[in-house]
Parts: C-alpha cells; sequence; structure tokens
C-alpha cells in the first residue's frame, strides 16, 4: 500500500459509497450493475486499505456490516437471532491461512463441513409448533423483509414440519435458487411480452421471492436448501452435520453434496472436485463452504461484526464478467449459415481473454434480449464458448440499438433464405464462390476434425483462394511447390520457398492416406460430421459405395438415419460437388478403405450403445468414437436407459451420474480397451 493516510481516507471514502450503492442495486433491487469478480475486488481494496490504516474501520464501514438492507416494498421484520455473511478467500493459501488460525484457537482434532456455496438468495424462515409462521430475505442480518407468501411457493418449502419430535421453535437459513434449465425458459417469455430479462438465476430467484402477487412467485419454479438453524426451542444438536439430519428428519430439504471431512487436503479435494464439476449442478455454485463442524468449537472460535471465524468461503475464479457489447456481426460458415455474434470490450475471463462470443442465430439475439451498446453478462467455463448471457438493463442510456440480421450475404450479396420454413437459421444458399463459405471449408480440411493437414489454417487458406489455381477446395490436393510460389504468403523475401509452404506440401502427402471417414467429413455436407462419417465409412468401406446407395440403405445404418441420408444424397446430386470428388480422387486421395489398406474390424461391438465422457490418456474423442463405430458400435452423446456401457475419463461431468442413476455398466480405460479387444459380442 503506497497510500498516506489522507489518500487513504479518501479512497477509503470512495469506496464505502461505491460498495454501498452495489448493495443496495444486488440485495434491494436484484439488479447489479457490476459482476461478483468486480465487488469482490472493490471489497478487498476497502479490506487492505483499513489493514493499513486500522483507523478507518468503524461500524459505518460495509466490512462491518452484512450487505443487504431491507427494501421499502415489503414489510420489516427482524431476524429471532442475527443472520451473518461469510469471508471469502479466493486461493488455497488464504484457505490455509484461515485453516491455521482456526487450529491457533482450538486445535488440530477440528472436523471440517464442507459444502456448496449457491448462487442464490438467502432467507430465513420461523417455525413455531411445526408451522411456518414467518418468511425474510435476510437484508442487514438484523432485519429483513417479510416475504412469507412468496417463500410458502417455492416448490420445497413445508408448510409444516413433520416427524414426532417436533421444536417448539425452529429459525432456519437457507438458499432459494432458480434451477438452471427453468432460467433459459423465464427469459425467454420475457423477452416474447416486451420486458427486460433477468442477468442470471440468482437475480431472477431474488426478483421472483420479491413478486407481489405469490401465484407469480409459484409459476418460477424455486426451490430452497436450508444450510444452518438461528433460534430454536426444543431442540438440541452437537454439531453443524447433526443440524443438517435434525433438518432432513423434518422434512426441510439439505444438500445430499455436504460432506465432514477430517482434515484440510480432504477440504481441497472436495473444492478441487466441484471446481470441475460446478456445472453438472442443478443450481448455480460460486464455491464451497469450510465450516468447522463442532458446535461447541464454533462457540469458542466467535464471529466478528459481520462473519463467524469459524466458517469461511472459498470463491472460484469468476465465469461471469460484465463488458460492453460494442456491436453484432454475421459470421458466415462452410456450410452456409449466417450466425451473428457479439463484438466486446475485450476483458478477461475463466483465464482468457474474451472479445467476441456467439449468439447462435437472429432468434437467440431477440430472446437474449440484447441490444448493441449493451453492458451485458458475459460467461466463460473453462475451455466452453464464450457466451452472452443477457444485457444489465439498469445501465442503458437510451444510446442502444437493435440489432437487424441481414437479408442478403455480407460476403458475396446473395440474398438468403432458411433452408426450410420455420428454420430458425438462416443460410447463404451461394455455396460454389461464396468468398465466405469456400475460406471457411477449406481451413476446415486442415482442422483435427477434417484431414488434420498441418498448415492448413484460416489465414493459409484465405492466402490459397487468392490463386489462379486453386478454384475450390477441390484444387487443394494439385497444388505444388510452383503453385505455391506465385501466392506471397508461402514465400520469402529472397523468393524461396518458407516453412510454412515446405510444411503444407509434405502434409498435403500425408493427408491423401486418411482414412476414409476424414475424407468423406472434410466434403463438409451438412449434418454428416465424424461420428456419422465414421459409420458410413466402416459400413461402406468405399466413397463410389456410400454415394451409390440409396437413401434407404444409407439410413439403416447405425448412427446415420433420414436426415443425414437424405443430406447425403442432395449433396451428391449437384454437379460440382462430384467434380470436388472426382479431382480429389484423380489426386491421389484414398477413396476406399479396404483390406489392404485398412482391415475391416470384428464387429464384436455390434448392437451395443456406447457413451465415451471425460478425457481418455490414450484416445482423442475422435479416435474413441472411431474405435467403436469401426466395431460395429453406436457411439452415442447422450446417457439412456438404451445405454450399453458408459466409459469414463478424467472430469467424466454429469453423464456418470446419470449412468450410475440409470445401472448402466461403466468402464474405465483399461475396461474399454478390453471391450473393444473381445472376440465375441459383449454382453
Amino acid at each position: 500500500m503506497t497510500m498516506d493516510p489522507t489518500q487513504g481516507a479518501e479512497r477509503h471514502a470512495e469506496l464505502s459509497a461505491e460498495i454501498t450503492e452495489h448493495q443496495r442495486r444486488y440485495y434491494e433491487q436484484d439488479a447489479p450493475t457490476v459482476s461478483d469478480a468486480a465487488y469482490d475486488a472493490l471489497f478487498q481494496e476497502l479490506l487492505d486499505i483499513e489493514q493499513t490504516f486500522p483507523d478507518l474501520v468503524t461500524d459505518a464501514s460495509p466490512s462491518q456490516r452484512v450487505g443487504g438492507y431491507a427494501s421499502s416494498s415489503f414489510a420489516s421484520v427482524e431476524h429471532l437471532q442475527r443472520m451473518y455473511s461469510l469471508d471469502n478467500v479466493f486461493n488455497q493459501q488464504e484457505l490455509q491461512a484461515w485453516a491455521d488460525r482456526v487450529t491457533r484457537t482450538i486445535g488440530s482434532d477440528a472436523k471440517y463441513l464442507c459444502e456448496l456455496k449457491i448462487d442464490g438468495l438467502a432467507v430465513d424462515l420461523v417455525y413455531e409448533n411445526g408451522r411456518l409462521t414467518r418468511g425474510a430475505t435476510r437484508g442487514d442480518g438484523r432485519v429483513g423483509e417479510d416475504i412469507t407468501n412468496n417463500v410458502l411457493a417455492v416448490r420445497n418449502v413445508p408448510a409444516r414440519l413433520r416427524g414426532k419430535d417436533i421444536p417448539e421453535l425452529l429459525e432456519v437459513r437457507g438458499e432459494v435458487y432458480f434451477p438452471v434449465e427453468e432460467f433459459e425458459a423465464l427469459n425467454a417469455r420475457l423477452v416474447a411480452d416486451g420486458k427486460p430479462p433477468y442477468a442470471n438465476p440468482r437475480n431472477t430467484a431474488a426478483g421472483s421471492l420479491r413478486q407481489k402477487d405469490s401465484a407469480e412467485t409459484a409459476k418460477r419454479n424455486l426451490m430452497l436448501i436450508v444450510h444452518g438453524i438461528g433460534a430454536s426451542r426444543g431442540v438440541t444438536w452437537r454439531s453443524q452435520s447433526e443440524a443438517y439430519d435434525l433438518l432432513e428428519s423434518l422434512g426441510l430439504p439439505t444438500s445430499s453434496r455436504a460432506k465432514v471431512l477430517g482434515d484440510m487436503a480432504a477440504v481441497r479435494e472436495f473444492i478441487e472436485y466441484y471446481g470441475e464439476h460446478r456445472h453438472d449442478i442443478e443450481h448455480e455454485i460460486d464455491g464451497v463452504v469450510v465450516k468447522v463442524d463442532d458446535l461447541a468449537q464454533q462457540g469458542e472460535l466467535g464471529s466478528t461484526s459481520r462473519a463467524p471465524r469459524w466458517a469461511m468461503a472459498y470463491k472460484y475464479p469468476p465465469e461471469e464478467v460484465n463488458t460492453r457489447l460494442e456491436d453484432i456481426r454475421v459470421n458466415v460458415g462452410r456450410t452456409g449459415r449466417v450466425t451473428p455474434y457479439g463484438v466486446m470490450t475485450p476483458i478477461k475471463v475463466a483465464g482468457s481473454t474474451v472479445e467476441m462470443a456467439t449468439l447462435h442465430n437472429g432468434h437467440e439475439v431477440k430472446r437474449k434480449g440484447v441490444l448493441i451498446g449493451d453492458m451485458v453478462v458475459l460467461r466463460k467455463a473453462g475451455d466452453v464458448i464464450p457466451e452472452i448471457v443477457g444485457p444489465v438493463v439498469a445501465l442503458r442510456d437510451g444510446s442502444e440499438r437493435e440489432f437487424v440480421m441481414p437479408t442478403h450475404c455480407p460476403a458475396c450479396g446473395t440474398e438468403l433464405r432458411e433452408m426450410k420454413e420455420g428454420d430458425a437459421d438462416i443460410r447463404c444458399p451461394n455455396a460454389r464462390s461464396c468468398p465466405a463459405q469456400l475460406v471457411e471449408r477449406l481451413s476446415y480440411l486442415g482442422s483435427r476434425g477434417g484431414f488434420d493437414i498441418d498448415g492448413l489454417g484460416y489465414k493459409a487458406a484465405q492466402a490459397l483462394l487468392t490463386s489462379d489455381d486453386l478454384t475450390d477446395e477441390g484444387d487443394l490436393f494439385a497444388m505444388d511447390a510452383e503453385a505455391l510460389s506465385r501466392i506471397p504468403f508461402f514465400v520469402k523475401k529472397d523468393g524461396t520457398a518458407n516453412a510454412g509452404a515446405l510444411m503444407l506440401l509434405g502434409a498435403l502427402q500425408t493427408a491423401k492416406e486418411q482414412p476414409l471417414w476424414r475424407v468423406l467429413v472434410s466434403l463438409s455436407i451438412r449434418h454428416v460430421g465424424p461420428t456419422a462419417a465414421q459409420a458410413l465409412a466402416s459400413h461402406f468401406r468405399s466413397l463410389p459405395d456410400i454415394f451409390a446407395a440409396d437413401v434407404d440403405t444409407l439410413a439403416e445404418v447405425e448412427g446415420v438415419g433420414t436426415i443425414i441420408a437424405e443430406s447425403v444424397k442432395a449433396w451428391w446430386e449437384i454437379d460440382w460437388h462430384r467434380a470436388i470428388v472426382d479431382k480429389w480422387a484423380a489426386a491421389g486421395v484414398r477413396m476406399q478403405d479396404d483390406a489392404a489398406d485398412a482391415p475391416r474390424m470384428p464387429q464384436n461391438l455390434a448392437g451395443l450403445s456406447i457413451v465415451v465422457t471425460g478425457t481418455l490418456s490414450g484416445f482423442s474423442r475422435d479416435e474413441a468414437k472411431e474405435a467403436i463405430v469401426s466395431r460395429g458400435g453406436k457411439s452415442a452423446s447422450s446417457v439412456s436407459k438404451k445405454t450399453s456401457y458408459v466409459v469414463i475419463g478424467d472430469s467424466p461431468g454429469s453423464k456418470a451420474k446419470k449412468a450410475e442413476e440409470l445401472g448402466v455398466p461403466i468402464l474405465d480405460e483399461d475396461g474399454f480397451r478390453d471391450l473393444l479387444n473381445r472376440e465375441v459380442p459383449a454382453e
């Protein structure tokens, strides 16, 4: 901290005012204008200043009080026992420092209860003689808003407790959340009715609980998870986990994911596991709450003015940020699909800087309710494609404007059209000469999903299309050193071939020997991805035989079906498509997988549907699919009762859990290899 006391006081006052305003927008209006990550950064700066200048800490400081307030929209009610907030840590070192402080106070025998930090709205429920008599928001921790009727409209909140030993008085705390699967449906209805959408499920839950009409709240399918007890009479418990057992026995919804762990190593594993699987859960989470389990030890640790010392929230790296949507443009893909995408002020999220995000189609832009110029909520979960969640409506100033889908292709000027009536997507029908489609198709040949050609990226594809020797992808394999020497992109200053040219020439020769399914998928036939291409190649073993087959014969192939079959036949009926295949064949590209080149695998997986989830060390996703399909099996993408096996690698996600629920056999990678090598159909 390089501030002097005067600078520190000035910055502290600025931060206090800014944080207080953000708290008002978050807790009272359910319309935050900054992301959680930005708010946390402001709050941490305030704490750093107060650590340097302790005289700035007063009862009025945001660091000394719980964040919310009771609004004037509902009657104010005082909680029977104060509701605290939680202190946060953001890395394992900070968490260990907290655990060390705990150990210094109570010794090293502490057990920790870990539970998910639900991104919802904190509520306080009071039961008297088993009957729910009051529900309230947290407010400032002492006084909240009376939302009793709306709480009763939450799906799993019991109006009466069950069991024999009903306490005379029980005050419970929990989190009301909006299930993720319901969130998009509600926003779609709001936009259709001309109303602003919610930015995230947390705001949706909060806004739903503040509906004046509880019947409206009931329509939104809110859920509750209880995670604490306040005042009580006629009941006792010795630990946090025992309290949870009590709450469950009384019919109150608790989390099945909470665990009591014996040391910090186990706590770290719990945090790491849910950090990888946070999107497999029915509600949004932003971290893990770690609590000392023993009640007597909690009492010994005590609390500050705003948070208990016996609990800590470990917050995951932010996956949602706010940034400006500067423009909405469209991209023309390799099959002609016109896709709008957002151009944003660059911002770092989930470990990378993002400045573009897909918006899928014109209907999706309208459904999300975003306008050009909006401040928007941007989400990026790990390696998932960045997504614009929705607008921050409260920050609109009237300068924003609506996006209008183009009527003509921005690359070639051809009038756009729906591929079929009612289709959400529009396409450029000028597949043969649209420059945008040409460069996308050509660069796709170089991708790992196509021929996997080193040196053939997007820029190289653009350069190749400037050559008179290449009119479309059919001419690619005829390109030689002389042809490349006429393209500046592939030539050094001294006029000789550069490293990119040499790499591309060598890779083109190797690509000619790629298996048949890669040849088929590289033709950019609509609906024919790697899975369908592998199925067709495995069944027919020859490209001419695939195109000679009628629709019914193609559709009978496992994993193909009528839509793909019709698409294959429609593609082959166009003369310039057939010319591409002829050019590739003339250049020596493999047109069949015969016994000499690629022996037919034993069909020991015939009739089996196999799902692969997670990362395998010895197979890429495409290689695993190819191994299944080549042996007669079906490589499925979702788990159902008809699934024969689920193969699980690292970070498998929700499919593993669903397999367990349905009783589907689960294999690790070694088991998968054993299955592939069996000589007879697997039982």
